[in-house]
């Protein structure tokens, strides 16, 4: 009599079932515990391991892969593609006017800095363009000067470095702003400082009508 036992191999999961898995694990938009992919599939529990493996086996070379997570199994990008998954969620850049981007040069470059101070250095009233820079987080208020009135002091944000491809405020082209009082002749100056701010980035942002 021989002492051999006969192991039962396991059979290869069948494509429709691969394909059925790949399908629950797509719509489940989130980590699928086994024994709701178990239920799913009509099939044990103790299955699911194996199926998810040979999926995983089944995806090489393609963008996606199934990853063990929270205790189940979600259906994911590979890390490898994650730069075009990011510039497909990333929003849509804002377009700025030129008025916006003049005025958040100037603040970039003396910030912190007031509403009345960024008035006279464009010889215009800025509350509008001032507002709008602080709906779209570019700007902030850091907090009030010791003057007459206490006006607000305003600063770049970090949305702002984000925004024009800047590591830190250093990284800031070298530019010559007039001194604040004095009289702003169609500010060639200012118009420098923001031809060079805006090279800093590839492409300038974007605002919606």
């Amino acid at each position: 009599m021989s002492d051999e036992v006969t192991m039962e191999e396991t059979p290869e999961p069948s494509a429709e079932t691969l394909c059925a898995l790949q399908c629950v694990l797509f719509v489940g938009g989130e980590p699928l515990p086994v024994d709701r992919l178990a239920q799913a599939l009509a099939c044990e529990v103790t299955d699911i391991p194996r199926l998810c493996d040979a999926l995983n086996e089944r995806l090489g070379g393609q963008g996606l892969h199934v990853v063990q997570l929270a205790g189940g199994y979600a259906l994911a990008t590979r890390p490898e593609y994650a730069d075009y998954v990011q510039r497909l969620l990333e929003p849509e850049p804002e377009r700025l006017s030129i008025q916006a981007l003049e005025t958040l040069a100037i603040i970039a470059y003396r910030q912190p800095i007031t509403r009345p101070e960024i008035d006279m250095l464009r010889g215009v009233n800025s509350a509008g363009v001032v507002t709008s820079l602080l709906e779209k987080g570019l700007v902030r208020i850091s907090g009030r000067k010791n003057a007459p009135g206490r006006p607000f002091l305003l600063e770049t944000t970090a949305h702002f470095l984000s925004a024009f491809g800047l590591a830190e405020l250093s990284d800031l082209p070298r530019v010559d702003l007039p001194e604040i009082g004095e009289t702003p002749t169609q500010p060639k100056l200012l118009g420098e400082a923001l031809e060079e701010l805006v090279t800093t980035q590839e492409e300038p942002p974007s605002e919606s009508e």
